[in-house]
């Protein structure tokens, strides 16, 4: 008669034993054997008359292996299925000889499995948190930076024969020198774009007039400033915060002189980046472009916000692991076994994301919060209508509704978007039960926030 006995060997942490008696797997090897002898195609013999001590000798070994594992894994889960222990993945084989099986000494065998045990624990108060909603107001001159953007992307490129322009786009070839314009052999030489205006205004006047063919000498450092001396220091090839590069001295020959003529604001303009809205003036032009500067914004606030509550949640509620069963699931759970190093590396991140799992799982659990077919189907649609934009589809939009039923047959299809939507609601939950501090940023301060925590 099989057995599973059950011992603790660490913290959540416990040790599974399965031991088998020839009654048990015995039956189905002998029946197994049969099988082959009726189905075996060996030359010299009718199919069905292979006599029964050659099949064992032939394949006795390897169906009986596969026997009393079969066994083993069906008392293992008929286990876990009776007694149903709070366990994360599968129990994990411990090492065993499955030499030790042996088809002429039929006997009792034991297994060892061990398994992880999801931990008790009690949720944060979330409604305890103390977070701050930090908030971008769209200005006026965010507006026209993005007006002169758009104008600039629809315009026309000239090539006008003189730098005139802070506009005027520079293609000009850099090459190592002294600093009287001596080319140094073997030094960088490298041609790059860029703008007049990005050079520093001491090297704007210096440029000022020249043709294509001139050359000037500047030091790198003193021809940009700190943020477009590091973008050009790595153009060059060299680290960013290289202060002895950037005391380095270059010719700079002009190669090619551009300058964008810049979409003028009319209404032929206006229908081409808003082609839904009955745009006249330039300053209903900026005002739909300030809504949506605005709205962008906000939902970046919303959006680190909801980051405040997750690493509220996630740092508040204490909770244990079976860490040396999860490291040894990580080297053997994936689809790459991986080094005992490997998974020690990985393990604060995976643990980490596993402690919000359980977090998450509880609290949509717990509230009640489900996403229904018709609320798939929407969000399915709304998916399509963004994809073909602003394409005209026509009046018949029938074919949507067969599409959606394709897309709700597809399973990896409909878990995308259930993920999307439970995470949605489950956010819109957590902030529904906090009144957030408002806090007014600039946009440079709400993305290096963005930047430092992104999940």
């Amino acid at each position: 008669m099989a057995t599973v006995t059950r011992e603790n060997i660490g913290l959540l942490h416990d040790k599974l034993v399965v031991k088998v008696s020839k009654e048990d797997y015995f039956p189905a090897f002998d029946k197994k054997l049969k099988e082959y002898s009726k189905t075996a195609n060996i030359p010299g013999f009718r199919k069905g008359m292979v006599p029964a001590g050659m099949i064992k000798k032939m394949y006795g070994s390897s169906i009986f292996t596969d026997e009393v594992l079969k066994t083993v894994e069906k008392e293992l889960y008929n286990y876990l299925s009776a007694e149903k222990p709070e366990i994360f993945a599968q129990p994990l084989p411990l090492p065993s000889d499955v030499n030790q099986l042996d088809i002429n000494n039929p006997g009792e065998y034991e297994f060892g499995f061990e398994m992880g045990l999801k931990p008790d624990y009690t949720l944060a108060d979330v409604s305890k948190a103390n977070v701050t909603l930090h908030k971008v107001v769209a200005t006026d001159d965010m507006v026209e930076e993005e007006v002169n953007r758009m104008q600039i992307k629809g315009g026309k490129m000239t090539e006008p024969e003189t730098i005139n322009n802070e506009e005027n786009v520079l293609n000009i070839l850099f090459k190592e020198s002294d600093k009287d314009g001596n080319i140094i052999e073997g030094g960088v030489t490298k041609e790059n774009s860029v703008i007049l205006k990005y050079f520093t205004a001491a090297v704007q006047k210096k440029l000022q007039d020249k043709n294509v063919g001139d050359v000037v000498t500047v030091q790198l450092s003193k021809a940009f400033d700190e943020d477009k001396l590091a973008m050009m220091l790595q153009d060059l090839g060299y680290e960013k915060e290289d202060k002895e590069a950037a005391k380095k001295y270059f010719s700079l020959e002009v190669v090619k002189i551009g300058l964008v003529e810049k979409r003028e604001l009319d209404e032929t303009f206006f229908k081409e980046i808003y082609p839904g809205k009955d745009i006249k003036t330039a300053e209903e032009l900026k005002a739909a472009i300030k809504e949506e500067i605005q709205q962008y914004w906000d939902a970046q606030s919303k959006n680190q916000l909801q980051d405040q509550l997750y690493h509220y949640l996630v740092d508040d509620t204490k909770m244990e692991f079976p860490a040396d069963f999860l490291k040894r699931w990580l080297q053997t759970g994936g689809e790459t076994p991986k080094s005992a190093d490997e998974a020690a590396s990985e393990y604060p991140g995976f643990s980490n994301q596993l402690k919000w799992t359980l977090i998450s799982d509880k609290l949509i659990h717990d509230n009640g919060l489900q996403v229904s077919n018709e609320e798939l189907r929407e969000y399915m649609k709304n998916e399509i209508m963004r994809y073909f934009g602003t394409v005209s589809l026509g009046d018949d939009n029938s074919w949507i509704e067969s599409y959606i039923d394709r897309m709700m047959k597809d399973e990896k299809q409909v878990d995308s978007s259930y993920r999307r939507l439970i995470t949605d609601k489950l956010f819109n939950f957590l902030e529904s039960k906090v009144t957030p501090k408002t806090k007014e940023v600039t946009g440079e301060e709400l993305n290096g926030m963005m930047h430092n925590h992104h999940h």
